[in-house]
């Protein structure tokens, strides 16, 4: 017989009654003798992956079944842990006295035992399971005789000792790459090789780089890759053309960015009878250029996103796709993916239809020239461009029957400001902004979430396998305790046994808008909500309110949209596909949906350090200096302050408190001061002193120098800005449709 890990798993979990021998096991199955080898290389694999315990005595069993939980490990700076386990509800808690030997990311075993001094279940250290850092990144400095590696991530408590620098020979102060040979014990620290010298830590490429190791980002096209690109047309082909609808003389435009340089949709707009509006969305055709299967497709499945840092951009493609014949240049011939929707006077779609097409896309236009014509009506900018004023008139016409026919379904708009970077010539920070959000970037919103939402309708009414963009409704737990929250600071929030009305937490949303707590209460939400991602079971998308919704408009940097345009194509050839089609894409989707997922998040986790990185970087020489700053959330151990001038926010620790012992109030949020009974809670202006920026931590503190008004006064409101979360609890940065806001220099808005 053919013994696989599952039965090896369900006679363990249901036969044995105490751990068993190797010999035990493998008594209870007929197998020759090269199965009996092959069931023992299942065994190793699976005590390797945590799945099974191997005792000392040789003995196997699950965790479970000795009180055993396995799992990553997340260190904290002071030294303790946490274990995820997921058949758990919370985290493992593990005492840093256990943690000598770990490094954050292990897989470790932890017995749950009952702490000595409060009697609350916490963590054992039994062994360590498999290690999870194989490399780091960090400033090498030089000992007598040695050198050794200060890493950049501070959970990583242990600097790595290179017992010989060998042929690289970094200089003190350069960013490395090391690879860990020999791991820490109770007696020594880790020993390990300089495998790359990245350059000066200081370096604005050296700090991306820097980041891309850490969160195993790929950042170097590999030499076949850029090869395959090199053989791709720059120009489209009289043989490209065959077969396409012309669009070359409909006025489509593209609207991005000041600093995007890959332009992957174009829209257009008319009139029709009866008041009806017709909407092109011209996608760029990069399934056209980019075969399944082929070396530039393995290179992007493995990245699965863009990566946009400010000022710098990890691409899905290389730039001669990205940038050149996948781009929709102004007045070039493109070849392209086409929606082509109807829409009535409620912005209810009437008809959509799809098809590849050949177009030239008439200017290349900016958030700021469309928010100048279209709002500002500045005259300078409406003679630059007065044939195309017509035609964005109709599509701002068209974006607010959208907007309305949204808000009308349920559709939620988180408006969370967003941080924008200002970069000098050399790369430093010049200035950190609240990231203006005008009406052109909802036009294009909508435009983008039109089109996907189409394109999800097509291809399910087709009956054709899609890996949707789902977001599943909140857990009732969750929305209880939000509920519970947001009733401290006087709002309600309508629930039933089922859950909540989307239209209750857009009201909810609508009365935040403009006070103080709305940044709070707006961030709880969010976490409140689940994670919006990629899989090919739909179970519609609650933030959209869209009972289909996929990713169709940017298949340049994100690689779920290029699995739907193949999925399109084909589609569109063969009007049904074939079962064995049908079985291919069934088979492969899943775990596509698995990938893509985890490389987003990856992707957003890099993005969000880089940005507090350069907060830090731009608020260090500023030290001593004084500012007006609005409280923005408190917890146990101090409040956070929001600065008026520049879009950062730190801490005011609670020992810096001086005047007064400080108490936290869980239900109502705030501080309160034992004798004094000063009160800091969300909304109060407050003059603060930068005191200290940690650039290894992210982390900035402030002291308190004096209250803007009396403690507990009513705060002025505060200029609004920034982009919505699309992404629910994903602030995942957008160029274009994403349910997880946007970030320069890409902002397309956010249809997650």
């Amino acid at each position: 017989m053919s013994l696989t890990a599952e039965q090896l798993l369900d006679y363990i979990a249901g036969k044995a009654r105490r751990p068993l021998t190797e010999r035990e096991i493998l008594a209870s199955f007929r197998l020759r003798r090269d199965e009996r080898r092959r069931a023992l290389e299942l065994l190793a694999g699976l005590v390797e992956r945590g799945v099974l315990i191997r005792h000392r005595n040789g003995r196997y069993s699950l965790p479970r079944q000795v009180d055993l939980v396995v799992g990553p490990i997340s260190l904290h700076r002071d030294g303790y842990g946490f274990v995820s386990a997921p058949e758990r509800q919370t985290d493992v808690f593990v005492p840093a006295r256990y943690l000598r030997e770990v490094m954050d990311g292990d897989k470790v075993a932890v017995r749950i035992e009952h702490s000595p001094r409060d009697g609350k279940p916490e963590g054992r250290l039994v062994r360590i399971v498999e290690r999870g850092l194989r490399q780091l990144i960090g400033r090498y400095e030089a000992g007598r005789g040695f050198g050794y590696v200060v890493p950049a991530d501070p959970r990583f408590r242990h600097d790595l000792i290179i017992p010989d620098p060998g042929p690289l020979a970094p200089r003190a102060g350069q960013m490395v790459v090391a690879r860990i040979d020999s791991f820490p014990s109770t007696t020594r620290g880790p020993e390990g090789t300089v495998l790359e010298v990245l350059g000066d830590a200081d370096d604005p490429l050296v700090e991306i780089l820097a980041v891309a190791y850490k969160h195993q980002l790929p950042h170097r096209f590999p030499e076949s890759v850029l090869s395959a690109a090199a053989q791709v047309p720059t120009a489209v082909t009289e043989e490209d053309r065959t077969g396409r609808v012309d669009l070359r003389e409909l006025p489509l435009v593209t609207i991005d960015g000041e600093t995007a340089k890959d332009f992957d949709d174009a829209v257009a707009a008319r009139h029709e009878e009866g008041g009806k509006i017709r909407l092109w969305v011209a996608i760029a055709d990069v399934s056209h250029y980019v075969p399944a299967g082929g070396e530039i497709d393995r290179e992007a499945y493995e990245r699965s996103t863009s990566v946009y840092f400010p000022g710098h951009c990890l691409p899905m493609l290389p730039e001669a796709l990205s940038n050149g014949i996948c781009s929709l240049n102004t007045d070039e011939e493109r070849l392209a993916m086409t929606a082509e929707m109807l829409f009535d006077g409620q912005g209810r779609r009437l008809e959509s239809r799809f098809y590849p097409a050949l177009m030239r896309s008439r200017a290349r236009l900016t958030y700021t020239e469309v928010h100048a014509m279209l709002e500002l009506r500045e005259p300078a900018t409406l003679e630059r461009y007065a044939p195309l004023v017509p035609d964005l008139e109709v599509m701002a016409e068209l974006a607010r029957r959208l907007i309305e026919m949204r808000q009308r379904r349920g559709s939620l708009d988180f408006d969370l400001p967003e941080a924008e970077v200002i970069l000098g010539l050399t790369g430093k920070p010049e200035n950190i902004l609240r990231a203006e959000r005008t009406f052109a970037h909802r036009l294009i919103e909508e435009f983008m979430l039109a089109a996907n939402e189409a394109t999800a309708s097509f291809l399910h009414e087709r009956q054709a396998p899609v890996l949707y963009r789902i977001h599943e409704p909140p857990d009732l737990e969750k929305l209880q305790e939000f509920q519970a929250f947001a009733a401290h600071f006087n709002f309600g929030l309508k629930l039933s046994e089922t859950g909540v009305d989307a239209h209750e937490l857009q009201k909810l949303l609508a009365e935040l808008q403009g006070r103080p707590e709305e940044k709070l209460l707006n961030n709880v939400l969010l976490r409140s909500l689940k994670q919006a991602r990629y899989a090919p079971e739909n179970v519609g998308h609650f933030g959209l309110a869209a009972e289909l919704y996929c990713h169709f408009t940017s298949p340049i940097r994100r690689y779920p949209d290029l699995i739907i345009h193949r999925i399109l194509r084909e589609v569109l050839r063969a009007g049904q596909l074939s079962e064995e089609r049908m079985a291919t894409w069934k088979r492969y989707l899943p775990g596509a949906g698995e990938r893509t997922s985890m490389c987003e998040r990856r992707a957003m986790e890099a993005e969000r350090e880089i940005v507090a990185l350069k907060k830090c970087q731009f608020m260090l020489p500023r030290l001593g200096e004084e500012f007006s700053a609005l409280v923005s959330g408190v917890r146990p151990f101090g409040f956070f302050v929001e600065l008026d001038e520049i879009f950062v926010e730190g801490l005011v620790h609670i020992s810096s408190l001086e005047d007064d012992f400080y108490h936290y109030e869980e239900d109502l949020q705030r501080l309160i001061g034992e004798h004094r009974r000063r009160i800091f809670q969300v909304g109060l202006p407050l003059r603060v002193r930068l005191n200290r920026v940690d650039l290894p931590r992210r982390e900035i503190d402030f002291v308190l120098v004096e209250e803007a008004t009396a403690a507990g006064a009513p705060p002025t409101r505060r200029k609004k800005g920034g982009a919505r979360a699309e992404g629910m609890a994903t602030k995942r940065p957008e160029k274009k449709g994403g349910f997880t806001g946007r970030q320069k220099p890409r902002s397309k808005g956010s249809d997650s």
